[in-house]
């Protein structure tokens, strides 16, 4: 049985039979030779809001000739504090697979272990695996391999967005730069972690990661100019502070003058122009941004085929 729970945890030749045939689930949207999922009920376990998630893992459990059941933690007992190993053995009694989105890791990680069902991370606090493979595959679909190249991640270095970027850097063979206030630096045990999973068959072995507070060097020579938010879900509280300290920490026109000629600029959205990203770059490269969002949708499909296949 198979788990998307973390890109850690993702062995190298299941990054790439998932980036291979996304390929093939985009080329061929609408004529499917096969519907891997027909019959089947997944339940969607949603306790953060979503809009590119939903959707595309919806549509791609109904175009793989699934049902997808949508479940927010108001519908069920967990919002009433049933343990989450009590609702993963009656789901997995019922369901043939789980998309959840939620806070703890350890609560993706339980659910899979209890329910004895396909288990798909689809956002905690510690991962967004979902996410990182679907830009990967956009900017290999537009600049080939992303093996040996540059990626900068501008912005809050500590969420699950960087976290898991730096475990796909590790294994894929490619360079990842940080760029990100002292306080918001990935800690150390990542970091180590990150050299322990590094797979000896990696496309380059090794993976670089720097992290740094200078923002013009991190972009430097770039191949991806990359950022999210500055307040992610649940750190709203802070969000006057966040924003204090992020200040400067913006993708614009002269710190993509400083990137590689051609660099994307990708943001996983909703976007805040004016923080994280200025309105004319965000304008300037939106057809790359969206056709990212797009992406999402046929990374799912083939992200579903694997975990049942």
């Amino acid at each position: 049985m198979k788990h998307l729970l973390s890109l850690e945890k993702l062995p190298l030749v299941d990054f790439e039979t998932i980036l291979r045939d996304a390929k093939v689930f985009k080329k061929e949207r609408g004529a499917h030779k096969t519907q891997p999922l027909k019959g089947q009920t997944w339940a969607m376990m949603f306790s953060k809001s979503s809009t590119r998630t939903r959707v595309s893992f919806e549509v791609g459990i109904s175009e793989l000739g699934g049902n997808a059941m949508f479940l927010n933690a108001n519908d069920i007992q967990l919002g009433r504090g049933e343990p989450i190993q009590d609702t993963a053995r009656v789901i997995g009694r019922m369901a043939h697979g789980a998309v959840i989105r939620t806070y703890a890791q350890s609560d993706v990680e339980t659910f899979a272990e209890y329910s004895k069902i396909p288990t798909i991370n689809a956002l905690t606090d510690d991962e967004h695996p979902c996410q990182v493979l679907t830009d990967i595959f956009t900017f290999e679909e537009m600049r080939g391999s992303i093996a040996g190249k540059v990626v900068t991640f501008i912005g809050d270095g500590a969420c699950n967005m960087p976290v898991s970027w730096i475990f796909a850097a590790a294994k894929l063979g490619f360079e990842l730069r940080i760029a990100a206030p002292k306080e918001f630096q990935p800690s150390a045990e990542i970091l180590k972690r990150a050299s322990l999973c590094a797979d000896a068959s990696a496309r380059q072995a090794g993976g670089k990661i720097i992290v740094t507070e200078d923002l013009k060097s991190a972009a430097s020579g770039a191949d991806m100019l990359y950022t999210d938010v500055w307040v992610s879900m649940g750190k709203e509280a802070e969000a006057a502070e966040r924003i204090r300290i992020f200040n400067g920490y913006q993708i614009n026109a002269p710190l993509v003058n400083l990137a590689k000629p051609g660099a994307l600029v990708m943001h996983c959205l909703p976007a805040y122009r004016g923080k994280e990203i200025d309105a004319e770059t965000f304008e300037a490269n939106a057809d790359t941004i969206f056709t990212q969002a797009e992406n999402r949708l046929h990374v799912q499909k083939s992200i579903l085929n694997w975990a049942v296949s």
